[in-house]
């Protein structure tokens, strides 16, 4: 079996890096989401925050504004290069890297998922839920969007809620989930808000 071209698979850069350098995003909201805004403005301290797939970037710019140390990562040097020109007068530290390799400055308090898992193959999922754990103390919060539907074919890749229950569970207990009233048409009538916390 002949493996398909490189910027036909979403596990490697080239895939993405074709999309956004024909700006063919529909996943980029253009705007920082409500809950995600709502839970920032919840928090009583700053947490060094990863951003895992930081695509544009828009929710880094947010935290930075608001004084968060967040790190903004992608394997796509063209998302990259678009997120630097939105995050050039902010103290943000993006990176271009592999979420499931890259090393960890400082222990981070958060990870914030948006458009990230729903966009790995499922045959990443395991390492996903091993990345996020290995990344996140005790205490640690997984907190973001998660794409509930049997959609097989993607990106996105959508995920049952006993699917995600699995690769979290292990190691993480669940605080909040709740419908999401400000989706983009991808995602709309199939995104929840959940905040997981490691145990």
């Amino acid at each position: 079996m002949i493996d398909k071209p490189s910027e036909q698979r979403p596990e490697h850069p080239d895939f993405w890096c074709k999309r956004f350098g024909a700006g063919m995003t529909p996943w980029d909201a253009g705007k920082v989401p409500a809950a995600f805004a709502d839970f920032i403005a919840r928090q009583a301290t700053p947490l060094n925050t990863l951003i895992p797939g930081c695509g544009s970037a828009w929710e880094a710019r947010h935290l930075a504004e608001a004084g968060w140390p967040v790190t903004a990562l992608d394997f796509s040097p063209t998302a990259i290069a678009n997120a630097r020109q939105r995050l050039s007068d902010v103290a943000v530290d993006l990176r271009c890297a592999d979420f499931f390799t890259f090393e960890a400055s400082r222990p981070y308090a958060l990870i914030y998922e948006r458009a990230f898992l729903c966009a790995l193959p499922r045959k990443l999922w395991h390492d996903w839920g091993r990345r996020v754990a290995e990344l996140l103390p005790s205490g640690g919060l997984l907190a973001g969007y998660f794409f509930f539907c049997e959609q097989p074919k993607g990106p996105p890749f959508g995920i049952l809620p006993t699917a995600l229950d699995e690769l979290l569970n292990p190691h993480f207990t669940a605080l909040e989930d709740r419908a999401v009233d400000d989706s983009i048409p991808v995602f709309s009538g199939r995104e929840r808000w959940q905040v997981w916390q490691r145990r």
